[in-house]
């Protein structure tokens, strides 16, 4: 197979990861907390877990008995070990997402469950319109700055793509208020998630662009109070290992009743 093209410098977004402030992990508390309320929902006790984070400390209180591992090329999951794989906030960072996928759905026993948060394409589009407009104005050209993440039915293909039954994907926007562009900047240093993109620019940013960035910002995005606003799009993707038990899709022709009927309303047959 042909090897995906390398997104991320893996030592860069290490460095990030280890300078993180607990403090500022709101947004993998955030997908701790949805993971909890979804399972809670789930008629089934699971009994291997295993989580796949760059922070485990966020996930070990609510789930103490899991096993934890990191977002590596190659997930340190045996064969049909799990009943639950929850991959936790860190898929916009991998080469390869469908890679991910299978590794999961691979871990899992029959009819064992995947989750997976990660962050969607409506992320920080604020800051990645403010950030390419000056740089153009500035430079006359772009760098990549900001991790690309996908959009909803791109990721909800994805588990079709790794073999998953029952696939569901939904989206869960949330908007966090900053007291300027450059604070939000600096927040998104302290959660670990500074530009670790491995085609990113190697020298640092120019002080005009990033001063140019927040006036663009403030401008197109802020509030009458002086703040601005962040969009953080969390998508959930749920997918079972295949299993016989599972509710499968009826042969097309076989139903029992017309729709027309259930509906009270008459048919009209189509001309081939």
């Amino acid at each position: 197979m042909p090897t995906p093209p390398r997104l991320t410098d893996r030592h860069a977004l290490n460095l990030h990861r280890a300078r993180a402030r607990d403090d500022a992990l709101f947004l993998h508390e955030t997908a701790r907390d949805d993971a909890e309320d979804r399972l809670e929902m789930v008629n089934r006790a699971f009994t291997d877990v295993a989580i796949v984070t760059p922070f485990p400390q966020v996930w070990r209180s609510a789930f103490p008995e899991a096993r934890f591992l990191a977002d590596d090329e190659v997930l340190d999951l045996e064969e049909a070990s799990c009943d639950l794989v929850i991959h936790g906030l860190c898929l916009h960072w991998a080469d390869d997402p469908v890679g991910q996928m299978i590794q999961c759905r691979r871990a899992l026993r029959p009819d064992g469950l995947c989750l997976v948060l990660t962050l969607g394409g409506q992320t920080l589009h604020q800051l990645r319109a403010a950030l390419g407009q000056a740089e153009t104005e500035l430079t006359g050209g772009l760098s990549p700055r900001v991790a690309p993440m996908g959009e909803i039915r791109d990721l909800g293909a994805l588990l079709q793509r790794a073999g998953f039954a029952l696939p569901v994907a939904d989206s869960d926007p949330l908007t966090a208020s900053y007291a300027s562009p450059l604070h939000l900047m600096r927040e998104l240093r302290a959660m670990g998630e500074g530009n670790a993109l491995a085609a990113r620019l190697r020298r640092p940013t120019r002080r005009a662009v990033l001063l140019r960035a927040a006036e663009i910002y403030a401008q197109a995005f802020g509030s009458e109070d002086g703040r601005v606003p962040a969009t953080f799009e969390i998508i959930t993707l749920t997918g079972w290992a295949p299993d016989a038990s599972q509710p499968q899709p009826l042969r097309p022709g076989s139903a029992a009743q017309r729709l027309s009927d259930a509906l009270g309303t008459s048919e009209t047959p189509l001309n081939d």
